[in-house]
């Protein structure tokens, strides 16, 4: 006897099924995590999501449904954007007609972002493809399944979105606070404690330098084609 949650899930399978009828229904396993910590252990998120698609595939054996052996696994890639390795291959399977089912643990690790969520459905429509997520109960063959699916991107574009500004809304306040925030330091500077700060020698290198040298004679340059307010140049 089917429980509640496979029989809310059964009808996804059902336009492949149908349109197969009598033939192994091809899943796809997709999974992603948005960063890279933790990816080096034996058992990380991407193998506790395909984990879960495949014991849900294994589930739905009495429907011809099979996991294909290809992997589509992105790791340490943002849901923000399509241009993922393992996205963009099984892609290029759905198009060349090798997949029926594609399964995911969520809907928001195939994408966070409404727009590149229109685009990846019009492909699947467009291929006859089933989209299956493990944890949540839709039909993308219904309005109301469309519907919900929409939402629960909603909401998945709402949170990659908050998280964007509070990451941005915290490198500001610490820039603010003159802490360095990452990256190359400029020439004759060195990074201790988060902080800029002179070094010594480089600093006399570069002063003495051509490069130093260049630098001065165009900001002359600049300094004669508009010259700071208030000087006998400017005329104020």
């Amino acid at each position: 006897m089917a429980t509640p949650w496979k029989q809310a899930n059964m009808a996804k399978s059902e336009p492949t099924a149908s349109r197969r009828a009598g033939a192994s229904v091809r899943c796809a396993v997709y999974t992603r995590k948005s960063s890279e910590e933790g990816l080096e252990q034996d058992f990380n998120s991407l193998h506790a999501q395909r984990e879960a698609c495949e014991a849900y595939i294994k589930s739905q054996k009495h429907e011809g449904w099979i996991v294909l052996p290809a992997q589509y696994d992105d790791g340490g890639i943002s849901g923000g954007t399509m241009e993922r390795p393992a996205l963009q291959r099984l892609l290029a399977d759905i198009r060349a007609q090798k997949v029926d089912t594609v399964v995911v643990y969520k809907v928001d690790r195939l994408t966070r972002s409404l727009a590149d969520f229109a685009k990846i459905v019009d492909i699947f429509d467009a291929h006859g493809v089933a989209f299956v997520s493990v944890t949540q109960h839709f039909n993308t063959t219904t309005s109301m399944g469309r519907l919900t699916l929409n939402v629960l991107l909603s909401f998945a574009q709402f949170e990659r979105e908050v998280a964007g500004e509070r990451i941005r809304d915290k490198i500001a306040a610490s820039k603010q606070r003159g802490m360095w925030m990452g990256g190359n330091p400029p020439l004759g500077y060195d990074v201790c404690d988060r902080k800029l700060v002179v070094n010594e020698a480089e600093a006399r290198r570069f002063a003495t330098s051509s490069v130093a040298t260049w630098h001065c004679s165009r900001f002359d340059c600049w300094r004669r084609i508009w010259p700071p307010a208030g000087s006998p140049a400017s005329g104020g």
